[in-house]
């Protein structure tokens, strides 16, 4: 039975404390009625008796006396339902979209519970972005979670919205399902012009009828903040595990979430952390970024992409630095390829996939994808030591060979690094872009590569010095 209290003990910015409670249990939903206006909120800590509870719409108007707080004994429930792709939720997971409520199939926690690590299966198979960069270096698994770091000011929105039309699974050798393939997009603190370029986005390309948009705007409540990716999380799980569809979950800002917890903590008086974060800033971001995986026996899965925009490009601050020991790899940005007009900008030599040698290859992209990535990796690696010599001696001292590398470097960048931004290539359409501009180098320089590999796509070395 819900218990309910009148009046208040203290109030502290977004929280409110009550003393004698029984009954009542971490993360429950709470109602309180003030003036005819009812708010919700939920409880974060539990002292014995003295209960405190976060306000979502922020305690401004209430008074210690005239409260009357109804405990409902559940947690946060988000209806869900197959009709959700399509659709626009705020940062509650209630509708906005103007096309009225949503009927439910099934109600859920919205703080979800951990995928038991032995039901889990190996990630296998792909999701094809589009863009070469990626699809070809650091290529995205299916049950994944890869984090793009990028930072203020640069293209990462873009990018985000490039990946939600473009992105595609397909069937593997090995794979017996159909499964259907949608995306939840989450956007966290963003501003209104943000937000309205993401749904115009979705809306012109006609990318929305297989997306699920989660919106908290910075006007919203921080506290929303703090809920938004789980409801975005809760509506994967539902797609994927239940509805059997492979679902690729993208959460942006990260860092947005941080300091929306930040400020929580601060809030609660607890003991801050590295650069003021709490403590469990690392155990907070790890149950969210554990919700991606396969599980053993279930046709779907559940794909992360977070990104989050790194405080003055550091890539050691707490953010992205505790998210890259949870998630399997990065895609980094780079502000000077940024700069220089080249999108998307990524950086290709911090950047890694570690999931990636198991999804390509025969049977998934093609056979030489692998040996491929390899030798684009290291004849890049080789492109900076060029420029640097080329920036002490000049141009015109280096080797043949250090020209040639320079040569490889600025068609690398312009040509297989540069993509517009409504412009999908297809796999095999990088991977051909890819050896195109391998033949850039002196066949000498392709150690990464077996010579019967090299006469199949480069053609023999006689026939090419011959001319014919």
């Amino acid at each position: 039975m819900a218990m309910e209290y009148l009046g208040l003990s203290e109030i502290s910015g977004p929280l409110v404390v009550l003393d004698g409670v029984s009954g009542v249990t971490n993360e429950e939903m709470v109602q309180l009625r003030s003036g005819g206006e009812t708010r919700l909120g939920r409880v974060v800590s539990l002292e014995g008796e003295r209960a405190v509870v976060q306000v979502f719409s922020g305690t401004t108007g209430l008074g210690l006396q005239d409260v009357n707080t109804r405990f409902t004994g559940k947690p946060m429930m988000l209806g869900l339902a197959s009709e959700m792709l399509g659709r626009i939720f705020n940062g509650a997971g209630q509708p906005i979209d103007g096309l009225g409520p949503m009927f439910s199939e099934e109600k859920r926690d919205v703080n979800g519970s951990a995928i038991n690590p032995v039901s889990r299966s190996y990630p296998r198979n792909y999701i094809r972005t589009g863009i070469s960069s990626i699809d070809t270096l650091i290529t995205l698994i299916r049950g994944q979670k890869l984090p793009i770091f990028s930072g203020s000011g640069m293209s990462h929105n873009r990018l985000a919205a490039q990946i939600v039309r473009q992105a595609q699974i397909t069937k593997g050798a090995h794979e017996d399902d159909d499964a259907g393939f949608g995306i939840v997009f989450c956007a966290m603190g963003v501003t209104k012009d943000v937000a309205d370029y993401f749904r115009r986005s979705f809306e012109d390309s006609g990318a929305l009828e297989h997306v699920a948009m989660f919106l908290n705007l910075s006007s919203d409540p921080i506290v929303e903040r703090t809920l938004t990716p789980r409801c975005a999380l809760t509506a994967a799980e539902y797609l994927a595990f239940e509805k059997g569809m492979h679902i690729l979950v993208v959460l942006t800002d990260m860092t947005s979430y941080a300091e929306a917890l930040r400020e929580f903590s601060s809030s609660r008086g607890e003991i801050p952390g590295r650069k003021g974060y709490p403590g469990y800033l690392y155990s907070d971001l790890a149950s969210l970024y554990e919700r991606a995986g396969v599980i053993k026996g279930r046709a779907g899965s559940v794909t992360q992409l977070p990104i989050l925009t790194m405080p003055n490009d550091d890539i050691t601050h707490p953010v992205p630095d505790l998210t890259g020991y949870i998630t399997e790899g990065q895609i980094v940005l780079d502000r000077d390829l940024d700069q220089r007009g080249i999108y998307p900008p990524v950086s290709v030599l911090p950047s890694l996939s570690r999931l990636m040698k198991d999804g390509i290859g025969e049977g998934y992209t093609r056979a030489d994808h692998q040996d491929l990535a390899n030798q684009l990796f290291a004849s890049y690696a080789k492109v900076s030591d060029a420029r640097g010599l080329a920036n002490v001696i000049g141009e015109e001292e280096l080797s043949e060979t250090d020209k040639r590398y320079l040569e490889f470097g600025a068609a690398f960048e312009k040509q297989f690094l540069q993509q517009g931004a409504r412009e999908a290539r297809g796999i095999d359409e990088s991977l051909d872009l890819g050896w195109e501009i391998l033949a850039i180098l002196p066949r000498s320089e392709l150690d990464r590569l077996d010579e019967k590999l090299l006469d199949e796509k480069l053609g023999p070395v006689d026939a090419k010095t011959s001319g014919i």
